[in-house]
């Protein structure tokens, strides 16, 4: 048990770094690792969330205070993404694990290609703006509880893609995922009960370290190759999960 907790702090950690630096990350390779280890997809997504909650609370505050965030950006975000993360939360935690598996993996590694296909994408460097922000992050809200993450590559990849600028959307939705995961783990705690906790212990563990360094990395971290190197794994872990939930039937 002492093994998984280690295991579960350096997932954590370098997790959280990608997601800093990137606005994205942390509950697609969570979850990913999760499900590698064997967890039912609505406990792990749970554990993700609910880790979530202490690591985009300190990476919320760097990317304030290192004035990353647009405040009419966050707030719509926020709202509109708690309401779909509650939704999708609630849907994952009544089906069958088993039944809903492969759909998870196959999501993951939608993302883990929604990742690589950012890197081909230049964004414009324009001002951030809100128009269009609550129905994206509704539908964002939704997908990340279903598939344990992705709230950061459909939101951020959305936003930079439609031309606007990078550090402000990533600080905007890094911060505004709180909220998003503040709703979707309380809907999963009151479905589930707390028997992902443990899980949740290391993620935090590793995932406090880094968080402090977000707002430093998203300012002076090369974004391209990282993302390459998250983008693959992810699809890699997905792919190992398809063929392993497929062999079941």
């Amino acid at each position: 048990m002492v093994s998984d907790f280690v295991l579960l702090a350096l997932v954590g950690f370098c997790a959280q770094l990608v997601d800093g630096a990137l606005g994205m990350a942390f509950g697609l390779i969570s979850t990913s690792a999760l499900l590698a280890l064997g967890l039912p997809p609505a406990h792990a997504s749970a554990a993700a969330h609910t880790a979530e909650l202490a690591t985009t609370a300190v990476s919320g505050m760097s990317h304030l205070a290192h004035g990353n965030v647009d405040r009419r950006l966050l707030v719509r975000l926020a709202l509109a993404g708690a309401a779909g993360g509650s939704l999708g939360a609630f849907v994952l935690s009544n089906v069958d694990g088993s039944a809903i598996r492969p759909f998870v993996a196959a999501y993951l590694l939608v993302m883990g290609g929604l990742i690589l296909l950012r890197v081909a994408r230049s964004a414009r460097g324009t001002d951030v703006s809100p128009a269009g922000a609550a129905p994206l992050g509704l539908v964002g809200g939704f997908l990340d509880a279903i598939g344990g993450g992705g709230w950061g590559p459909m939101v951020t990849s959305t936003l930079i893609g439609s031309g606007h600028a990078p550090r402000k959307v990533i600080g905007s939705v890094n911060t505004s995922e709180f909220f998003v995961t503040g709703a979707v783990s309380a809907t999963f705690f009151g479905q589930l009960g707390g028997a992902h906790l443990w899980s949740v212990a290391g993620l935090i563990a590793g995932g406090v370290l880094a968080a402090p360094l977000a707002g430093y990395l998203v300012k002076r971290v090369r974004p391209e190759p990282l993302m390459v190197a998250v983008g693959i794994i992810i699809s890699l872990l997905a792919l190992r999960e398809l063929a392993a939930a497929f062999s079941i039937f």
